[in-house]
């Protein structure tokens, strides 16, 4: 059973990508890493884990704004992800988080982030229920 109504998911898969790249983009001198970790592990993404609508429904910018202030998370000096990358692993975590019913921090531990980096060039060009059947299976 999924985590929440299918109706939601397409925006909220979507919305966690442009979230991830948009971090990378307005913040090429800070670590994306640890902005992913850090909300993977927040109460704001277990927020969309339990489909609460209110954060649900936020945009990208919207969704960034409200997770610096909920969670008064500190930018970490450091390297942000470049190209498609932050994109298509904020699409993964959000597709896998929904398809097998996890918490989004439980996920992060179960499928790391450097090892969705390593994998991306294998993965990000197939479709994104594949991507994440191939990881779930392993």
């Amino acid at each position: 059973m999924q985590a929440y109504s299918k109706a939601y998911l397409d925006e909220v898969v979507e919305n966690q990508g442009k979230l991830f790249d948009l971090y990378a983009q307005d913040y090429p001198n800070n670590d994306t890493e640890d902005f992913i970790q850090a909300y993977m592990k927040s109460k704001t993404r277990k927020y969309i884990d339990e489909s609460q609508a209110y954060v649900n429904t936020m945009d990208a910018r919207e969704l960034l704004d409200y997770f610096f202030t909920t969670e008064k998370y500190e930018k970490k000096q450091g390297k942000a992800m470049r190209g498609f990358m932050p994109d298509w692993i904020g699409e993964f975590y959000a597709y896998y988080q929904w398809y097998y019913n996890i918490s989004s921090a439980e996920l992060v531990d179960k499928v790391p982030l450097n090892f969705l980096e390593k994998a991306y060039h294998g993965l990000h060009d197939l479709d994104l229920e594949l991507a994440v059947k191939k990881v779930g299976n392993n």
